[in-house]
């Protein structure tokens, strides 16, 4: 007994960040002890746990909510630290006196959908164990008639609208990080419609877009798309200067190098920058991150790495990346949006807001991977790069009787601001943004 290891686990997680609506984060504890794949899939909402029974560790979490740990060793036997952030295990590192044994790329980010099952033996521990929880059907649905695909799918983000609506965010105001693209605009239009269903009145309810300088093409179609549905009174404008963009700061915030996802970020830290500072107390915020991600509609020639097959024939690949046995999966981010998430959930925290987007959550993505892409698309480019706009456009109108205005799809950072500006306030080469992200911790 007395060379027998002991092993510790720091959870410095905060619980309270969790949204689960149908048991308490206790039971949903208890379903990841479990290990059972069945069980942890029924926990409805988003969260990110940690369970511990013995020297067994299970981390379960989904895409709204980062979670990251570290092993630290000691005479006495290893010590599992557990935070939503890289710097929050660093300081208690520093704390501990231990600070001697972190890099930043030691750290593991427990990646989406997965049970992630660690045993804490000694010197070596064993590599993690990933087990998947979420396994969404493909294909699920047959035929081409985007009319009923789109009220199911529409149907599904609708409902989890209401839910966040009736059980999370039950007053104060709400607002919509709005650039009237498909994504956000049909988030707009279904809080509006289920603050309506709900009984309650949308003054709640207000769109917000970022402009810099009083240039980019966002607002303008803003401006459009509420002035057709005659919603204008919704809309507030967020004019910033060009100074007000700092990549640097961002990537402190965000902990990650990767170029769009820096300059995404970078706006998306500039806007809330701008809503806090008119609404000191402002706390929720609702966003269409994931629906990008969900049908699929990013320009496959951008990509170098990508064809329409690997996007048709892996599942969820821009929520996950290539998956966790592949090779090219990062065991410090993981990938996809599992990994790129934090462009908005990171500032929005930093800021003291509650970001939320309900396309990234499980029973949203399930029906969007059941949609029968290739039937439907033929291998087409062009017709997957239209079809998100007929599908949402459609669903919307099935859930809210509204004609939503359909725009051609544009980056974040690229609708806010000029081509100049975008150039003159961020690097042009991925190493610079990785040198400063590494400099945090020389």
């Amino acid at each position: 007994m007395k060379n027998q290891y002991v092993s510790h686990v720091i959870d410095l997680t905060d619980q309270d960040k969790n949204i689960i609506y149908n048991m308490t984060v206790k039971e949903a504890r208890e379903k990841i002890k479990s290990g059972d794949i069945h069980a942890v899939r029924e926990i409805d909402g988003h969260f990110a746990i940690v369970s511990v029974e013995g020297k067994t560790v299970r981390m379960a979490r989904s895409i709204g909510r980062p979670l990251r740990y570290f092993i630290a060793k000691q005479a006495a036997g290893p010590s599992l630290i557990i935070a939503e952030r890289i710097d929050t295990i660093y300081e208690y590192l520093k704390k501990e006196g231990l600070v001697n044994q972190f890099h930043p790329t030691y750290t593991r980010m427990v990646p989406a959908h997965y049970i992630t099952k660690i045993e804490l033996l000694g010197c070596p521990d064993p590599n993690p164990v990933y087990d998947r929880y979420f396994r969404p059907k493909r294909n699920n649905y047959t035929g081409n008639d985007l009319a009923e695909i789109g009220e199911i799918y529409i149907g599904a983000l609708y409902q989890e609208i209401r839910k966040w609506l009736q059980f999370w965010a039950k007053s104060g105001p709400v607002g919509v990080s709005f650039s009237a693209g498909i994504d956000s605009g049909s988030i707009f239009l279904l809080t509006y419609h289920a603050l309506r269903e709900l009984g309650e009145s949308p003054s709640r309810l207000k769109a917000f877009t970022l402009s810099v300088n009083g240039e980019g093409k966002d607002l303008e179609q803003a401006r459009k798309f509420m002035d057709t549905l005659n919603l204008g009174l919704f809309l507030e404008a967020i004019i910033i200067e060009p100074s007000a963009l700092d990549w640097k700061s961002t990537i402190r915030i965000v902990e990650d190098y990767k170029p769009l996802d820096i300059q995404a970020a970078t706006m998306n830290q500039a806007l809330l920058a701008g809503i806090r500072t008119r609404y000191p107390d402002w706390k929720y915020l609702i966003d269409g991150d994931g629906g990008d991600e969900n049908l699929k509609d990013y320009p496959i020639e951008e990509n170098p790495e990508l064809t329409i097959r690997s996007v048709f024939n892996n599942l969820m690949l821009y929520q996950e990346g290539w998956g966790v046995e592949s090779i090219k999966h990062s065991l410090t981010y993981t990938g996809g949006l599992s990994r790129a998430y934090t462009r908005t959930c990171a500032p929005a925290e930093k800021l003291g807001f509650e970001a939320f987007s309900p396309y990234t959550l499980p029973n949203v993505i399930e029906i969007a991977e059941g949609i029968p892409f290739i039937e439907i698309t033929g291998w087409s480019h062009q017709k997957l790069y239209k079809l998100k706009g007929e599908i949402v456009s459609q669903g919307v109108k099935a859930i809210t009787g509204m004609e939503m205005p359909v725009f051609s799809k544009r980056r974040f950072q690229h609708g806010v601001a000029s081509k100049d500006i975008i150039e003159a306030h961020f690097p042009e080469h991925e190493r610079e943004y990785r040198r400063e992200f590494q400099a945090l911790y020389e």
